[in-house]
């Protein structure tokens, strides 16, 4: 292993996970009522929301020809990236509560206890249960 001089070491912390959108205050809105998370920046191309107890962010940005993911993953067809992870104390009143938001149930569902959403977008979400304390 290489050991790297501390004089030469950059700090650097995750700022943003950012999804392409061809509407992205419109998209920012559907994830800011869904997290009840705080717009920090936004014009018409870039929308930044931020937790209210502080971390990395989510944001959205401007991609003309931003194309629905498949979900799931198709030979020869425009596979997802990434996705992200959103845990729910009630799953089904947090499908519920996306539903009214604009989002759908995806169609295949590969775990019972986990629902795969598609926001209005298309990019895929998963709600899973919080773990509850003991």
């Amino acid at each position: 292993m290489e050991v790297v001089e501390e004089a030469t070491m950059v700090r650097t912390r995750l700022s943003a996970t950012v999804l392409d959108s061809r509407e992205p205050e419109r998209l920012a809105g559907f994830y800011q009522a869904l997290l009840g998370w705080e717009v920090s920046a936004q014009d018409p191309t870039w929308v930044m929301l931020r937790a209210p107890g502080g971390g990395p962010g989510l944001s959205f940005q401007l991609e003309p020809i931003h194309e629905q993911p498949t979900w799931p993953a198709e030979p020869g067809a425009g596979q997802m990236q990434m996705h992200l992870d959103i845990g729910v104390d009630d799953v089904a009143a947090g499908v519920a509560l996306a539903e009214s938001l604009g989002a759908r149930l995806a169609d295949w569902q590969p775990q019972e206890e986990v629902r795969v959403m598609l926001d209005p977008e298309g990019h895929p979400f998963c709600l899973f249960p919080l773990a509850t304390p003991s």
